[in-house]
């Protein structure tokens, strides 16, 4: 249904209103306030001049809707864009006709929630005028007030209703649909403050397009704190408030179809985190649980999926798919209708067909026995004068009596045609009959049919969401496996490193210690040689001085033990070395 469509609808119960004795005309005075406020709240310059020059040629009495729709279409809805508060706009159109058609003082709702009602109806009501909604509409309805409140759907209930509803009319308008939700007949066991959230409920899914909408946490982008807010989806945006009263607006997140949702590990003291990134920010939330969490996702992925595919939102589409389900019923019915007239126009034309030869067959039938009575006459008459010619009498009436067997046969035969066509005709009426009950259960199996393919696809789409949650879980946890299986393996590898770095050193360990044990038993060698020869020098030439070493200065300690040089050996030799070295160089 189109902007224009929907405008309609709120307009012509304002031009009904203003027809108070229903004549189908309006007064020009009542026309031109009635455009200026269109013109006021659909922000759309207003020209005072255009209704009198449109209507010059008629300056005598008032305007019926026919009339006035050429300039409504011309100067106010052709100008019309999508820039203004329809709110305001159904407001001022509820104003009007509700004054004329409301009786509040028998009803259990407010005025704002019956004027909810209102719009719910020209949401749901068929595109032909005056406006009704269908049994099938004020079931969808009431089935999802029902849900709002919490209750549980009464079927029976409901169907008792629809054959009270379908002995009177098949449909309700504006007010009747209000009577109906204000009396409570549905909501039996729900106090008022119940019912009235149930219809703001259903209003702002229906009427506002709000999807979902509950508190989550967000994190700022200036000061990184989190803060509470109340969320509110629509198929192309996410709004935000400071609470559920609206009072007032934080921001905006646009979605088109590159936004892209991403869950979070818990982080900050927060959990059930998700990211959503649009083509201008990313937001960081926090839900409540795991199920708010991945009910929010899968919301806004559903509205991100529509606007990739340019489609409307559910509710929208799917009040389109029952308007062309109820056509296609529709067209079946009237084909169905347009058969049955013509087995009917075939059956009238076998009655007349039958009438006839009834008749014909009586015409025989006196034919036969007006000439047996002139016969009869005739030969009462001539028999004594023709007493001479009684063997070629005879011969008459043995030929006339043989034509009479014939008509006899004849009649028979007729008669029995006329029996076997009554016997057709009983059969016929039975074939009616069984259709008729066969069309019967026909529609009784095709309304238990619908039922269960909304069951089976409710039951799919839960079967689906459970498989859907499993799967994220499994990758998640595959995902988790894989990278501890990585960090086993790093290190393992690291510990098989670090095993073989000390085998090594513990190697060069034992070398260096045993080369170490070496050493210090060639200087206890060499120490007891050195005491050996001095004692032997002692003794034999004892008038001689031995050389002592000099004064032990600090000696080189390796990771062997002490060094067999001292430093400034050590240094002299490296020259040396170094020397060697420079001269073979060259």
């Amino acid at each position: 249904m189109t902007l224009r469509d929907e405008l309609l609808k709120s307009i012509w119960h304002a031009f009904t209103a203003l027809d108070v004795d229903k004549s189908g005309k309006v007064s020009k005075s009542q026309l031109k306030v009635l455009s200026h406020n269109l013109c006021t709240v659909m922000r759309i310059p207003h020209d005072p001049v255009a209704l009198e020059e449109h209507f010059k040629d008629d300056d005598e009495g008032p305007v019926s809707n026919q009339g006035y729709m050429p300039y409504l279409n011309k100067f106010i809805l052709d100008k019309v864009t999508d820039n203004f508060d329809r709110q305001d706009f159904n407001k001022i159109c509820w104003t009007l006709c509700s004054r004329k058609n409301l009786e509040q003082n028998q009803l259990l709702i407010s005025n704002d929630d019956a004027f909810k009602i209102w719009c719910i109806f020209n949401f749901l009501s068929e595109d032909r005028y005056p406006l009704i909604i269908v049994t099938e509409e004020i079931e969808y309805f009431l089935r999802k007030l029902t849900e709002a409140m919490g209750g549980s759907w009464v079927e029976e209930r409901f169907e008792d209703y629809k054959l009270q509803l379908d002995t009177k009319q098949q449909c309700l308008n504006a007010w009747e649909l209000i009577s109906l939700v204000g009396s409570g007949h549905f909501s039996k066991g729900m106090d008022r403050q119940t019912l009235s959230m149930g219809i703001n409920e259903v209003y702002q899914e229906l009427i506002l397009d709000v999807l979902k909408q509950g508190y989550m946490m967000k994190k700022g982008h200036k000061r990184k704190n989190w803060t509470e807010r109340w969320f509110m989806l629509k198929p192309n945006s996410i709004s935000y408030y400071v609470g559920e009263d609206l009072a007032e607006k934080k921001g905006n997140i646009i979605l088109d179809g590159n936004c892209v949702m991403e869950p979070l590990q818990d982080k900050e003291g927060k959990k059930c985190l998700f990211l959503i990134k649009s083509s201008h920010k990313s937001f960081e939330i926090s839900a409540s649980d795991k199920k708010k969490k991945q009910e929010w996702i899968q919301a806004i992925q559903t509205c991100v999926n529509l606007l990739r595919q340019g489609r409307p939102a559910p509710h929208r589409e799917a009040r389109q798919k029952r308007r062309e389900l109820r056509l296609k019923q529709q067209a079946e019915q009237e084909e169905l209708e347009l058969r049955m007239r013509e087995l009917q126009t075939a059956n009238e034309a076998k009655q007349l067909e039958l009438e006839k030869m009834r008749k014909a067959l009586e015409e025989a039938a006196a034919n036969a026995a007006e000439e047996e009575r002139r016969r009869l006459l005739t030969q009462t008459e001539l028999q004594d004068r023709y007493r001479m010619d009684m063997e070629r009498e005879k011969m008459v009436r043995q030929q006339m009596e043989e034509q009479v067997a014939q008509k006899s046969t004849e009649l028979e035969q007729y008669l029995q045609r006329v029996r076997e066509l009554e016997d057709m005709y009983r059969q016929l009426e039975d074939a009616l009959e069984d259709e008729r009950r066969a069309r019967q259960d026909e529609e009784a199996v095709r309304k238990l049919q619908a039922r269960l393919l909304e069951e089976e696809a409710m039951k799919r789409s839960e079967l689906e969401q459970i498989h859907l949650r499993q799967q994220r879980a499994i990758a998640e946890t595959e995902a988790e496996k894989q990278e501890l299986e990585r960090e086993r393996l790093a290190k393992e590898n690291a510990l098989q490193a670090a095993m073989k770095q000390l085998e090594h050193l513990e190697h060069e360990r034992q070398g260096a210690l045993e080369h170490y044990q070496t050493v210090i038993k060639k200087l206890e060698d060499a120490t007891n040689n050195t005491k050996t020869w001095k004692h032997k020098v002692a003794e034999h030439e004892g008038l001689l001085r031995l050389i002592q070493p000099g004064s032990k200065g600090q000696k080189l300690i390796t990771n062997w033990g002490p060094a067999a040089f001292s430093e400034a050996e050590l240094s002299l030799r490296e020259k040396k070395w170094q020397e060697m070295k420079n001269q073979a160089a060259q």
